[in-house]
């Protein structure tokens, strides 16, 4: 299953919210600066939907606030 997430670098707190076009918006703490959110992203989407990290990938949009996730 892929999943469309869209980044929200440097936020007070970590969360997942569900938008109107059903893409999640994922908060992290950490800064866009080398793959530390991107780490985030997947530790934070991976507790909300209850897996285990090694579960969710990053196909698409590394660079990018948007991003395509892939739950296997």
């Amino acid at each position: 299953m892929k999943i469309t997430v869209i980044v929200k670098p440097k936020a007070k707190k970590r969360k997942v919210e569900i938008n109107e076009n059903w893409e999640y918006i994922v908060g992290v703490v950490s800064p866009a600066r080398e793959g530390k959110a991107n780490e985030e992203v997947i530790d934070t989407v991976a507790e909300y939907l209850k897996l285990a990290k090694s579960r969710v990938k990053i196909v698409g949009g590394l660079k990018s606030k948007k991003k395509i996730l892939e739950i296997l």
